[in-house]
């Protein structure tokens, strides 16, 4: 870790999916890329842009004319969970998911839920007990909607969580959730520029439960 251990203890933890705990960077470019192609956008310009968020929010954040926000989403949707190719945790995500609490974590995930079991699937990683997914959320993030929601499923404020996420929309949306933030850099090409504790792994850390049950992040 970029800081000391943790001190805190928390009465959950809730984790961002893509770029997270799994890598599906290639098979979301390789999909995202055609539709953005088709549309005639600049491709360098526009796929960092479609990270972390809703595909529906990406889309209508765009404004072309002519395009049917919903459909186009739906359309990227079935591609995206048919090309699951090169979708990999991030190195130490299964064992450090496996030693939590089951009702202690959640998945919070742009991803509708389809697409995040194929993702969790095709990486490794059970599905979890509790998982907030594109279609429970009204807003998707930077807004916190969907880390208060998994919080509310935890049975506990977000002011007691802490969440992983690995891109600035989804950092914000935590920072607005009132939760503390951990930011994941395995997937990084380049530095997120944060005052928050990063990791670049999850090889690096372990859980310790307290009598009361709460979480606190130690270093292995």
């Amino acid at each position: 870790m970029s800081h000391p251990d943790f001190i805190k203890s928390y009465a959950g933890f809730l984790f961002d999916m893509d770029g997270t705990i799994l890598n599906s960077i290639a098979a979301a470019e390789r999909v995202w890329g055609r539709w953005a192609l088709r549309q005639g956008l600049d491709l360098e310009a526009f796929l960092p842009t479609m990270h972390g968020k809703r595909g529906i929010d990406t889309i209508s954040g765009l404004n072309l004319p002519g395009i049917d926000p919903v459909a186009e989403a739906e359309e990227i949707l079935r591609g995206e969970i048919e090309d699951v190719e090169g979708v990999i945790a991030i190195d130490g995500a299964a064992d450090f998911l496996a030693s939590l609490p089951p009702n202690r974590w959640a998945i919070v995930t742009s991803a509708p839920i389809d697409l995040a079991r194929a993702r969790l699937a095709a990486a490794g990683i059970p599905q979890p007990t509790i998982m907030v997914t594109a279609e429970d959320v009204s807003v998707g993030k930077p807004d916190p909607q969907g880390y208060l929601l998994g919080a509310e499923r935890i049975g506990a404020s977000a002011s007691e969580m802490l969440v992983f996420e690995d891109v600035q929309a989804g950092v914000t949306a935590g920072e607005a959730a009132g939760a503390d933030v951990m930011v994941i850099t395995a997937t990084h090409q380049h530095v997120l520029a944060t005052q928050h504790p990063t990791l670049l792994d999850y090889r690096q850390i372990a859980v310790k439960t307290t009598a009361d049950g709460r979480l606190t992040i130690v270093a292995r």
